[in-house]
């Protein structure tokens, strides 16, 4: 009986650590982004995971400003952010620039070296972790795990136990966004991964919206949040926006839950115009599967989550 009770009691200490996060995100491009990156701190704020890291793959310089307005209203301006070089979508985007000066948070003179490059720190983080431990969110494009497979490979087969994308369209075939911006990136992860691998495709998040109507009821504990002030300036209000990728952020920390069902095992495939196409089979890749009632909970859950005092 002790030893069954100590062999709970270990169990349960295991279960409760918070799950190592690394936020992949091209930031500015769709303001769920932003929602994601807030649903990950309040669950960092829960103990259920821990922000080792964002990795953003918009390259424009007022993206790691916008990342840092959040570590700072979250009160953890220590998570490091790393920048892609020569990466995609160089535009302003609806909201960064906007919100970085709202909030008096300039970005850095064009050229220079304010933040680390983001192959860099993804290798750097990994290696600090324990091995098959860290769980990897891409909510944007692949350049960068695509060049971090290139670099060390062996690294990422050691380190990550999970990549959680928002890529993909897997009920019809057309081309997704965070594919088709760069296409030669996202055919060496989904084709060069070396472990497991789940992800939300664009189904999943355009079936579940975020209440825009809740923007300021579920924000009234707070003066000024760069989540609101994004949200508001990146669309005329009131709107719903698609939960992409808080659908994504969410199952990479609570993929128990039963928010939604997994597809079976096999590969996702993309060919050269950015369509995604799963082979059933062998293989370690899935992709998420979201009935009605699990919409309900998931819309809640992430409706929750963003709006949570800090």
């Amino acid at each position: 009986m002790r030893s069954l009770l100590l062999l709970f009691l270990t169990f349960s200490l295991f279960a409760a650590q918070p799950v190592p996060i690394i936020f992949d995100t091209d930031m500015g491009n769709d303001v769920d982004d932003a929602i994601a990156l807030a649903v990950l701190h309040s669950l960092e704020s829960r103990g259920e995971a821990k922000i080792l890291a964002v990795t953003i793959t918009k390259d424009n310089r007022y993206a790691a400003p916008f990342v840092g307005l959040f570590d700072l209203f979250y009160e953890r301006p220590h998570i490091p952010i790393g920048v892609v070089k020569d990466g995609v979508t160089k535009e302003d985007g609806k909201y960064l620039r906007t919100v970085d000066e709202s909030f008096g948070a300039p970005p850095p003179p064009p050229g220079k070296a304010t933040y680390a490059d983001a192959v860099g720190l993804l290798r750097r983080v990994l290696a600090e972790q324990p091995d098959g431990s860290v769980v990897i969110v891409q909510v944007g494009f692949s350049t960068n795990l695509a060049r971090l497979l290139q670099a060390d490979r062996e690294l990422v087969a050691k380190k990550v136990r999970l990549l959680c994308t928002m890529a993909g369209n897997f009920v019809e075939p057309t081309p997704e966004f965070n594919v088709v911006k760069d296409i030669p990136s996202a055919q060496k992860v989904f084709g060069e991964w070396p472990g497991d691998l789940v992800s939300s495709g664009f189904e999943v998040g355009r079936a579940i919206r975020y209440p825009g109507k809740r923007i300021d009821s579920d924000f009234s504990w707070t003066k000024k949040s760069p989540l609101v002030e994004a949200y508001k300036a990146y669309r005329p209000m009131p709107y719903d926006e698609p939960l992409w990728d808080p659908s994504a952020a969410l199952y990479a920390v609570r993929p128990d839950a039963g928010y939604y069902s997994l597809s079976p095992a096999g590969k996702i495939q993309v060919d050269a115009k950015g369509v995604t196409r799963f082979v059933r089979g062998e293989g370690r890749q899935h992709y998420l599967i979201v009935n009605d009632e699990q919409k309900a909970r998931v819309l809640e859950a992430i409706s929750l989550l963003a709006s949570q005092p800090k």
